[in-house]
This record gives structure tokens, C-alpha cells and sequence, in this order.
């Protein structure tokens, strides 16, 4: 994953700001919060991590299948694993 390496700092950054998030739902819940103010919370914790994986598929699909120096064989494994990774979001 070395591709990735190139933007582990940016990666963390909203990995971090998803966890604060997650910890102000909790705190939210913990505190007996008004359900909308916790709907809202949730929502843009899971748009946060919507957009997480959105840059991750991405580098993903860039790297491993449309890399111009990239094997038929490693092309297709490549759509396989980005495939099966959409199967078990979609769950």
C-alpha cells in the first residue's frame, strides 16, 4: 500500500476527525441528546466515512487496475479485491 503512504497524513487526519465525530455521538447519546441532534450526527459521521472510502477506492482503482504498467493477471486481481470490497459495503 505505498500509494497510500504518499497521503497517510491526510488519511489520518479524517480517520481522526471520523473518531470525533463517533465521540460526540456517544457523548450525544450518553447525555440523553434530542434525537435529531443525534441524527445529525450520525449522518455526517457516515458522509465522513463515505468520503473516506471514496479516496481510498480511488487510489485503489488508480494503483491496482488502471495502472498502465500493470499485468492482465494483476489488473484482475486488482478489480476482484475493489470488487469484493464494494460487495461487503453494499451489505
Amino acid at each position: 500500500m505505498s500509494h497510500l503512504s504518499e497521503h497517510k497524513d491526510d488519511l489520518l487526519k479524517r480517520v481522526r476527525r471520523i473518531a470525533g465525530q463517533v465521540q460526540a455521538i456517544e457523548r450525544s447519546l450518553e447525555g440523553e441528546a434530542e434525537c435529531e441532534k443525534i441524527l445529525h450526527l450520525v449522518a455526517a459521521t457516515r458522509g465522513a466515512m463515505n468520503g473516506l472510502l471514496d479516496e481510498i477506492i480511488e487510489a485503489h482503482a488508480r494503483e491496482h487496475v488502471a495502472h498502465p504498467d500493470l499485468t492482465n493477471q494483476e489488473r484482475q486481481q486488482g478489480v476482484d479485491e475493489l470488487l469484493e470490497a464494494l460487495r461487503r459495503y453494499s451489505r
